[in-house]
């Protein structure tokens, strides 16, 4: 379980997390949605200890993160950011082996081919495994970032927007590959996404932020409600309910 603790972070002297505590469950699919700088994405940050917090606590099955070594904490949290880039030349098979870092420190083994190969076909990515990086369109290198954060193997995977640059059918396989992870493997996802249908449709738990504070924490069920939505985004959402999902409305 993660549990964060009365968190705030700041910027510039502008609270961007303000007092956020909130238990994550393990085995869940737990999706932050919320405004453009809601505070999403430097939560997911300050989790992952890619950026410090000012104040609060956040553990790990009951552990620091910050007692935690970077080399343990890579065993038990992946992330991926919004923006990923690299100036190396690599294939998308080269670039998925580095999520067997943690493990082999550069000297993969027959264990760690096989997670990087399991990760490849997740994604769908196999007939184009031995192209370069930046042969690639948006869609394909989204793709092969989140290969490699399967290939970590971690328990915890926290995904900023992740259907970037996605087609709706690739969308929806992430999605789903997503859900298979926490249902069959266990996995603890927490994914920040901005399209509140797919949060709707696969998510276990919903965190509603909105300027550095928790509106709404809760059963997917609670928290996509016409009411709570209102008071997110400041707009009307009409929910209809197709084969018992709930779907908003919004155009």
């Amino acid at each position: 379980m993660v549990t964060i603790e009365s968190v705030s972070k700041k910027y510039n002297n502008k609270n961007v997390i303000e007092d956020v505590s909130l238990e994550i469950k393990p085995g869940t699919i737990t999706s932050f949605i919320g405004p453009n700088g809601a505070g999403k994405s430097t939560l997911i940050s300050m989790i992952s200890r890619l950026i410090s917090k000012d104040a609060g606590e956040i553990t790990i099955e009951g552990e620091s993160i910050t007692d935690i070594k970077d080399s343990e904490l890579a065993k038990k949290v992946s992330i991926l950011k919004q923006s990923n880039s690299t100036n190396v030349k690599l294939t998308i098979r080269e670039l998925v082996s580095f999520g067997r870092f943690p493990y082999s420190q550069g000297r993969l083994k027959k264990g760690d081919w096989q997670k990087i190969d399991e990760a490849i076909e997740y994604m769908e990515l196999q007939s184009i495994e031995n192209k370069y990086m930046d042969e690639l369109s948006g869609g394909q290198r989204q793709r092969a970032y989140i290969a490699m954060i399967l290939a970590q193997d971690t328990e915890y995977i926290l995904l900023d927007e992740p259907l970037n640059n996605l087609d709706m059918r690739h969308s929806v396989q992430i999605m789903k590959t997503l859900r298979k992870l926490v249902d069959e493997l266990g996995k603890t996802i927490v994914i920040v996404i901005h399209d509140i249908n797919f949060a709707s449709c696969y998510s276990d738990q919903i965190v509603a932020l909105k300027n550095g504070e928790i509106v709404k924490h809760g059963r997917t069920c609670d928290v996509i409600d016409e009411c709570v939505l209102k008071d997110i985004y400041d707009m009307d959402i009409d929910i209809k309910e197709i084969d018992n999902q709930k779907i908003c409305v919004y155009f």
